[in-house]
């Protein structure tokens, strides 16, 4: 059961970094949350007001406290488990509705700060996804491209450059029938955490929202308008994102996965492009229908709010790893990243086995190809990383540690 909880001013509910997973509701007194941007570096602070939820986003997504919550008044709060809170208010569609509203706009706030350090355009909607279709073609991703330049000329039917769009899509076509079909993968199984919230979405009520995706098809472009969000019945939807022109993988998705769920609270254009990888079979489900969903399935709700905490989460320590100005430091941080995502079940064990390219780790750290390749040189010379084709050994993942920690050191 939940308890309420008595603390003395000046007293810490829990520091930074912390792992601890009770969640929050203050009742009287004064508490504020502490953290350090990653970005400038300087402490920012925030006031609870009474009937105020934290704690939430640590708690649901499972990763280390953000923030040091101090009491500045003598305090009162309720504290729950995750489970008890999921019990609580996962009926109380006003709660959860303001949760995922304040946990998407932090999450477009991160978008932001990450394609600033990025150096993307300040593209519009149309010059963006012609920049998406263009990058799709230069990739001989004709399939995907044709899908783009449609969408396209369906929401600017009068754009200025319709016609070097219609161009691009009729030579992307003609390119992608002379190439012919590719093999189909075969259908990817719903990981374990993610099978319970598929389960829900078997019955018969919802074969009317359900639609398929041949191999390579766009489901939704990054830049268009968004109405609409989806669930993955099977296959797996590869999110793209297109930077100065140049396609990034930023995601695989699989069974029992959720995308396109932030144009339905924020009314923004698509912040990536999802696309099938193989035959795809999605539920769709629109802003007209979006809260009778959730009204009568509460548990989507809280699947939701915990896919925001996981991705804003993942997306800050995406953010951590573009303000660091050493290269050597931001390539080893991005290997403690991949390590961070991917918890060894033998901890004792140093090594670690990533299944990624050189051209993944340019990606993840922002940086130019020929740099990663360089500083990649350095550490496969020093003994530090063996590269493969497809992965690579960080023989210590502890050096990896060390290395950022002292780069970190010397910028003070």
């Amino acid at each position: 059961m939940p308890k309420a909880m008595q603390y003395n001013k000046g007293s810490i509910i829990y520091f930074e970094n912390d792992k601890d997973e009770r969640i929050f509701i203050l009742q009287k007194g004064v508490v504020i949350l502490t953290t350090t941007d990653s970005e400038t570096g300087l402490t920012e602070t925030q006031q609870l007001t009474n009937g105020e939820f934290f704690g939430v986003k640590s708690a649901l997504g499972h990763f280390p406290r953000e923030e040091t919550a101090t009491v500045l008044q003598d305090a009162v709060a309720v504290s729950m488990t995750v489970q008890e809170f999921e019990t609580i208010f996962s009926n109380n569609k006003q709660v959860v509705y303001k949760m995922l509203r304040v946990f998407s706009g932090q999450l477009r706030q991160v978008h932001r700060k990450t394609q600033a350090l990025l150096q993307t355009d300040d593209t519009n909607q149309q010059g963006g996804m012609f920049s998406v279709a263009k990058s799709f073609y230069d990739d001989q991703n004709y399939r995907a491209c044709c899908d783009v330049c449609i969408k396209y000329l369906t929401h600017f039917p009068t754009a200025y450059d319709k016609d070097q769009v219609a161009k691009l899509y009729a030579d992307s076509k003609l390119r992608f029938e002379k190439l012919g079909k590719k093999a189909e993968p075969a259908a990817a199984v719903a990981d374990a955490s993610y099978a319970g919230a598929l389960k829900q979405f078997m019955l018969p009520a919802f074969e009317r929202f359900q639609k398929k995706y041949e191999p390579e098809q766009v489901i939704i472009c990054e830049f268009e308008p968004g109405d609409s969000f989806y669930l993955i019945q099977s296959g797996e939807v590869q999110l793209v994102k297109c930077i100065n022109g140049v396609k990034k993988n930023l995601d695989i998705l699989k069974p029992g996965e959720f995308f396109g769920e932030m144009a339905i609270l924020d009314n923004s254009p698509r912040s990536a492009t999802c696309m099938a990888i193989g035959p795809v079979e999605c539920l769709e489900f629109n802003k007209a229908n979006f809260e009778v969903l959730v009204t009568g399935n509460p548990q989507i709700a809280i699947v939701l709010l915990k896919i925001f905490c996981k991705r804003i989460y993942d997306q800050k320590r995406r953010l951590k790893i573009l303000t660091i100005k050493d290269n050597t430091a931001r390539i080893a941080d991005t290997f403690c990243m991949f390590d961070e995502m991917n918890p060894t079940v033998k901890p004792n064990e140093k090594s670690r086995r990533f299944n990624v390219t050189q051209a993944d780790v340019a990606s993840w750290a922002g940086l130019p190809m020929q740099i990663v390749q360089e500083e990649m040189h350095k550490f496969v010379s020093s003994g530090k990383i063996q590269t493969f084709d497809n992965y690579m050994i960080v023989n210590n993942i502890n050096d990896m540690k060390r290395t950022v920690e002292f780069k970190s050191v010397q910028r003070k």
